[in-house]
């Protein structure tokens, strides 16, 4: 028992410190430039198609969703009369 978990340990060390670390590029500067541009955009559409599409799945949801609660509501104010 010892040996395997010594020997794992040993495997575990030589994995860690012997793989390459990669590199990530920085690209905070970029992001900034872009997002601080003052092109006539909203902020919250300046990160490209997949901002726009998260915004309009957001506001879809949230326009169905207002609507449902309406009917509910009214539905609930108004019950069926007993035939």
């Amino acid at each position: 028992m010892y040996r395997q978990f010594m020997g794992l340990r040993q495997l575990s060390r030589r994995t860690i410190t012997s793989s390459a670390r990669r590199q990530i590029d920085n690209t905070v500067k970029e992001k900034q430039k872009l997002f601080q541009e003052d092109n006539g955009m909203p902020i919250h559409l300046k990160g490209g198609s997949k901002d726009a599409l998260l915004y309009r799945a957001t506001m879809t949801l949230t326009i169905f969703g207002s609507g449902y609660v309406v009917y509910v509501l009214f539905s609930a104010a108004m019950p069926k009369k007993p035939e």
